[in-house]
Protein backbone atom coordinates (compact mmCIF):
# COMPACT_ATOMS: atom_id res chain seq x y z
CA UNK A 1 0.00 0.00 0.00
CA UNK A 2 1.45 3.29 -1.23
CA UNK A 3 0.45 5.49 2.18
CA UNK A 4 0.47 9.04 2.22
CA UNK A 5 1.87 8.89 5.52
CA UNK A 6 4.01 6.24 5.79
CA UNK A 7 6.17 7.47 9.30
CA UNK A 8 4.61 8.93 12.72
CA UNK A 9 7.87 10.65 13.34
CA UNK A 10 6.82 13.60 10.34
CA UNK A 11 5.90 16.86 10.70
CA UNK A 12 2.50 17.36 9.07
CA UNK A 13 -0.11 19.80 8.56
CA UNK A 14 -3.64 19.04 7.04
CA UNK A 15 -5.64 21.33 5.64
CA UNK A 16 -9.63 20.34 5.03
CA UNK A 17 -12.95 21.93 3.45
CA UNK A 18 -16.51 21.64 3.08
CA UNK A 19 -15.99 18.19 1.13
CA UNK A 20 -14.70 16.40 4.22
CA UNK A 21 -18.55 17.42 6.10
CA UNK A 22 -20.60 17.24 3.00
CA UNK A 23 -20.07 13.38 3.61
CA UNK A 24 -21.73 13.38 7.15
CA UNK A 25 -24.81 15.86 5.29
CA UNK A 26 -23.65 18.96 6.24
CA UNK A 27 -25.39 21.17 3.59
CA UNK A 28 -24.39 24.93 2.16
CA UNK A 29 -27.47 26.11 2.55
CA UNK A 30 -27.23 27.06 -1.09
CA UNK A 31 -29.19 26.04 -3.30
CA UNK A 32 -29.27 25.67 -7.39
CA UNK A 33 -29.87 29.53 -7.62
CA UNK A 34 -26.81 30.04 -5.16
CA UNK A 35 -30.04 31.87 -2.33
CA UNK A 36 -30.70 31.23 1.56
CA UNK A 37 -34.72 32.70 1.68
CA UNK A 38 -33.95 34.82 -1.63
CA UNK A 39 -30.90 36.21 -0.27
CA UNK A 40 -27.71 36.05 -1.56
CA UNK A 41 -25.08 34.27 0.67
CA UNK A 42 -23.07 37.25 1.01
CA UNK A 43 -25.93 38.75 1.81
CA UNK A 44 -26.36 36.98 5.08
CA UNK A 45 -22.89 36.00 5.97
CA UNK A 46 -21.16 39.87 6.05
CA UNK A 47 -20.81 42.91 8.43
CA UNK A 48 -23.03 45.11 6.32
CA UNK A 49 -25.40 42.50 6.17
CA UNK A 50 -25.59 42.60 10.55
CA UNK A 51 -25.71 46.15 10.83
CA UNK A 52 -28.64 46.09 8.75
CA UNK A 53 -30.17 43.33 9.93
CA UNK A 54 -29.03 41.24 12.82
CA UNK A 55 -31.91 38.83 13.57
CA UNK A 56 -31.76 37.79 9.50
CA UNK A 57 -28.29 37.25 9.85
CA UNK A 58 -28.50 35.16 13.30
CA UNK A 59 -31.52 33.45 11.98
CA UNK A 60 -29.37 31.49 9.33
CA UNK A 61 -26.65 30.78 11.61
CA UNK A 62 -29.04 28.86 13.88
CA UNK A 63 -30.36 26.99 11.03
CA UNK A 64 -26.73 26.21 10.42
CA UNK A 65 -25.90 25.94 13.99
CA UNK A 66 -29.29 23.28 14.57
CA UNK A 67 -27.78 21.40 11.15
CA UNK A 68 -24.44 21.14 12.75
CA UNK A 69 -25.58 19.99 16.14
CA UNK A 70 -27.58 16.88 14.52
CA UNK A 71 -24.95 15.28 12.09
CA UNK A 72 -21.75 13.40 13.14
CA UNK A 73 -18.19 13.04 12.19
CA UNK A 74 -18.05 10.54 9.35
CA UNK A 75 -14.77 8.04 8.99
CA UNK A 76 -12.79 10.90 6.92
CA UNK A 77 -13.06 13.15 10.15
CA UNK A 78 -12.23 10.22 12.62
CA UNK A 79 -8.76 9.05 10.21
CA UNK A 80 -7.60 12.59 10.64
CA UNK A 81 -7.77 12.63 13.95
CA UNK A 82 -5.99 9.40 14.38
CA UNK A 83 -3.78 10.33 12.50
CA UNK A 84 -2.84 13.37 14.68
CA UNK A 85 -2.56 10.70 17.74
CA UNK A 86 -0.11 8.39 15.74
CA UNK A 87 2.12 11.25 15.04
CA UNK A 88 2.09 13.05 18.18
CA UNK A 89 2.66 9.76 19.86
CA UNK A 90 5.67 9.08 17.92
CA UNK A 91 7.21 12.35 18.49
CA UNK A 92 6.14 14.12 15.16
CA UNK A 93 4.17 17.25 15.27
CA UNK A 94 0.22 17.61 13.61
CA UNK A 95 -1.61 21.01 12.51
CA UNK A 96 -5.16 20.53 11.66
CA UNK A 97 -6.20 23.51 9.62
CA UNK A 98 -10.13 23.38 8.47
CA UNK A 99 -12.06 26.25 6.33
CA UNK A 100 -15.29 24.53 8.10
CA UNK A 101 -17.21 26.03 10.81
CA UNK A 102 -19.24 22.72 11.89
CA UNK A 103 -17.03 21.72 15.05
CA UNK A 104 -16.75 18.18 13.79
CA UNK A 105 -12.92 17.49 13.83
CA UNK A 106 -13.31 18.25 17.53
CA UNK A 107 -15.69 15.94 18.00
CA UNK A 108 -14.12 13.54 16.25
CA UNK A 109 -11.40 13.96 18.46
CA UNK A 110 -8.53 15.99 16.20
CA UNK A 111 -6.79 18.44 19.11
CA UNK A 112 -4.82 20.98 17.39
CA UNK A 113 -7.08 22.63 15.04
CA UNK A 114 -7.30 26.21 13.79
CA UNK A 115 -10.91 26.74 12.52
CA UNK A 116 -9.53 29.47 10.30
CA UNK A 117 -12.86 30.71 9.21
CA UNK A 118 -14.61 30.55 12.90
CA UNK A 119 -16.83 28.12 14.73
CA UNK A 120 -20.70 27.85 14.74
CA UNK A 121 -20.46 26.80 17.87
CA UNK A 122 -18.84 29.98 19.27
CA UNK A 123 -20.52 33.30 19.43
CA UNK A 124 -18.62 36.90 20.35
CA UNK A 125 -19.18 40.20 21.80
CA UNK A 126 -19.06 42.87 19.35
CA UNK A 127 -18.61 45.95 22.58
CA UNK A 128 -16.38 43.96 24.79
CA UNK A 129 -14.94 41.22 22.36
CA UNK A 130 -15.27 38.26 24.41
CA UNK A 131 -15.82 35.28 22.44
CA UNK A 132 -17.23 32.08 24.38
CA UNK A 133 -18.52 28.55 23.29
CA UNK A 134 -22.80 28.57 23.07
CA UNK A 135 -24.36 25.51 21.11
CA UNK A 136 -28.23 27.49 21.96
CA UNK A 137 -30.59 26.93 18.95
CA UNK A 138 -33.40 29.54 20.49
CA UNK A 139 -32.93 32.53 21.83
CA UNK A 140 -34.17 35.89 21.95
CA UNK A 141 -33.12 37.70 18.69
CA UNK A 142 -31.07 39.89 18.44
CA UNK A 143 -28.99 38.31 21.42
CA UNK A 144 -27.33 41.36 23.79
CA UNK A 145 -24.13 40.30 26.00
CA UNK A 146 -24.21 40.73 29.56
CA UNK A 147 -21.27 42.94 29.65
CA UNK A 148 -21.34 46.68 30.89
CA UNK A 149 -22.13 48.02 27.41
CA UNK A 150 -24.48 45.29 26.80
CA UNK A 151 -22.98 44.48 23.26
CA UNK A 152 -24.97 42.81 20.53
CA UNK A 153 -23.90 39.34 20.15
CA UNK A 154 -22.97 38.07 16.74
CA UNK A 155 -21.61 34.43 15.64
CA UNK A 156 -17.89 33.91 15.82
CA UNK A 157 -17.10 33.19 11.92
CA UNK A 158 -15.06 35.07 9.49
CA UNK A 159 -17.50 37.54 6.78
CA UNK A 160 -16.83 38.25 3.38
CA UNK A 161 -14.84 40.86 3.97
CA UNK A 162 -13.17 40.20 7.09
CA UNK A 163 -9.82 39.23 7.46
CA UNK A 164 -8.64 35.94 8.97
CA UNK A 165 -8.58 36.19 13.33
CA UNK A 166 -5.45 37.65 13.96
CA UNK A 167 -2.68 35.54 14.28
CA UNK A 168 -3.85 32.45 12.72
CA UNK A 169 -2.19 33.08 9.19
CA UNK A 170 1.07 33.46 11.35
CA UNK A 171 0.89 30.03 12.95
CA UNK A 172 -0.23 28.42 9.84
CA UNK A 173 2.57 29.64 7.99
CA UNK A 174 4.86 28.78 10.44
CA UNK A 175 3.20 24.77 10.81
CA UNK A 176 3.98 24.49 7.05
CA UNK A 177 7.88 26.01 7.30
CA UNK A 178 8.09 23.36 9.88
CA UNK A 179 6.57 20.43 7.86
CA UNK A 180 7.52 17.50 6.02
CA UNK A 181 4.38 17.70 4.15
CA UNK A 182 1.16 19.61 3.82
CA UNK A 183 -2.37 17.53 2.59
CA UNK A 184 -5.61 18.76 1.73
CA UNK A 185 -8.71 17.60 2.07
CA UNK A 186 -11.94 18.16 0.43
CA UNK A 187 -11.68 21.68 -1.01
CA UNK A 188 -12.25 23.54 -4.50
CA UNK A 189 -9.25 25.39 -4.49
CA UNK A 190 -11.00 28.41 -5.29
CA UNK A 191 -11.12 29.88 -1.59
CA UNK A 192 -8.63 32.00 -0.74
CA UNK A 193 -6.21 32.67 1.09
CA UNK A 194 -6.34 28.84 1.61
CA UNK A 195 -6.36 27.82 -1.43
CA UNK A 196 -3.15 29.93 -1.18
CA UNK A 197 -1.45 27.73 1.24
CA UNK A 198 -0.59 24.99 -1.30
CA UNK A 199 1.97 27.83 -3.32
CA UNK A 200 3.25 28.45 0.01
CA UNK A 201 4.00 25.00 0.90
CA UNK A 202 5.81 24.15 -2.39
CA UNK A 203 7.60 27.26 -2.40
CA UNK A 204 9.59 25.94 0.64
CA UNK A 205 10.02 22.22 -1.00
CA UNK A 206 7.19 20.69 0.99
CA UNK A 207 5.44 17.40 -0.35
CA UNK A 208 1.74 18.34 -1.36
CA UNK A 209 -0.73 15.47 -1.37
CA UNK A 210 -4.90 16.16 -2.06
CA UNK A 211 -7.42 13.73 -1.21
CA UNK A 212 -10.54 14.97 -2.93
CA UNK A 213 -13.76 13.58 -4.93
CA UNK A 214 -12.77 15.90 -7.94
CA UNK A 215 -10.10 17.71 -9.22
CA UNK A 216 -9.40 20.85 -7.37
CA UNK A 217 -8.89 24.27 -9.48
CA UNK A 218 -5.25 24.25 -8.45
CA UNK A 219 -4.42 20.55 -8.84
CA UNK A 220 -1.39 20.94 -10.72
CA UNK A 221 -0.05 22.31 -7.57
CA UNK A 222 -0.03 19.11 -5.68
CA UNK A 223 2.71 16.18 -5.75
CA UNK A 224 -0.03 13.71 -5.53
CA UNK A 225 -3.54 13.69 -6.35
CA UNK A 226 -5.98 10.80 -5.00
CA UNK A 227 -9.13 11.12 -6.40
CA UNK A 228 -12.36 9.85 -4.08
CA UNK A 229 -14.39 11.31 -0.88
CA UNK A 230 -12.59 11.54 2.12
CA UNK A 231 -14.50 8.99 4.25
CA UNK A 232 -13.95 6.07 1.76
CA UNK A 233 -10.14 6.71 0.63
CA UNK A 234 -8.69 8.34 4.16
CA UNK A 235 -9.31 5.14 6.27
CA UNK A 236 -7.37 3.02 4.05
CA UNK A 237 -4.95 5.06 2.34
CA UNK A 238 -3.96 7.70 5.37
CA UNK A 239 -1.33 5.77 7.58
CA UNK A 240 -0.46 2.14 7.96
CA UNK A 241 -2.31 1.74 11.79
CA UNK A 242 -5.03 2.59 10.33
Amino acid sequence: MNWIVDNPKMNVVVMTGAGISAESGIQTFRGTNGLWENHRIEEVASPIAFRRDPVMVWNFYLQRRKQALTCRPNTGHLAVAELEKWIRSAGGSFLLVTQNVDGLHSRAGSRNVIEMHGSLMMTRCTACGEVFQDESTDMELPPRHDCPDKGLLRPHIVWFGESLFPGDMERIESAIEMCDMFIVIGTSGIVYPAAGLVNFANRLGKRTVCVNKDAPANIDLFDRFIEGEAGSELPKRLFPEK
